[in-house]
């Protein structure tokens, strides 16, 4: 599903934020990416997700070579991927169900059906009863699964989420981790950049550690069981 092969990311002569990250996941994996502030983790996602690319190395992903990638074809890419942001990045000036339904209104989805994959994606983090709220009428925590909601509403195969709980309490932390991995369990294959290692020893997954750029450590789940 996904291979990094000696990725390295420069932004100039002084800063390097990857350097030779070599690292495979497969589909349906679910993985954390931990290591303290300046690590790499959200250059990684950021290289994942295509709003950046490698200095050095490739990234396959999907079918795709992500360091050759034209322009053109980023847009396929990114249907096939799920984002959610620490900060929300919620349109306020516009309804939760306008947030969610906005992807599938650039992809041209018909107005039905829209309202039907949006209803489902908002029932599944339990907001359907909020579709006609607006950000800031909502908590951070509801906030935050609106966020989620956005990102599968248009079925994912990977869901690429980071520090998703740096802003919540930890209950909440654990609801919304609960919420991955229940969306992991339906084949989602599930990246979270954090931290929290508390939040990691209790989930028992996969986790990958980044040290000023470099992999630090690869730690298997407990089970060594990968669900595919």
């Amino acid at each position: 599903m996904i291979t990094l092969t000696h990725v390295g990311k420069q932004y100039d002569r002084i800063h390097t934020a990857l350097a030779d990250v070599s690292f495979g996941i497969e589909a349906g994996e679910f993985v954390f990416l931990t290591g303290p502030s300046g690590a790499g983790k959200s250059t990684l996602l950021k290289l994942l997700f295509r709003e950046q690319v490698p200095s050095s190395g490739e990234i396959q992903m999907a079918g795709h070579r992500l360091a050759s990638m034209p322009e053109k074809e980023i847009p396929l890419l990114r249907r096939k991927l799920g984002v959610v942001f620490q900060d929300f990045k919620l349109i306020r000036s516009r309804t939760i169900f306008e947030n969610v339904a906005f992807v599938l209104k650039v992809l041209g989805v018909s107005a039905a059906e829209q309202k039907q994959r949006t209803f489902r994606a908002l029932k599944m983090v339990g907001l359907q009863h909020k579709l006609s709220s607006y950000p800031l009428q909502l908590s951070g925590g509801e906030q935050q699964r609106v966020a989620i909601a956005r990102a599968l509403v248009n079925d994912p195969l990977v869901l690429l989420a980071d520090e998703p709980t740096g802003n919540l309490d930890p209950d909440l932390a654990q609801e919304i981790m609960a919420l991955f991995e229940r969306i992991n369990g339906q084949g989602t294959t599930v990246i979270v950049a954090t931290h929290d290692r508390s939040l990691i020893q209790r989930m028992k997954k996969r986790v990958i550690g980044l040290d000023h750029g470099r992999i630090a450590f690869d730690q298997p789940a407990p089970t060594s069981l990968v669900t595919v």
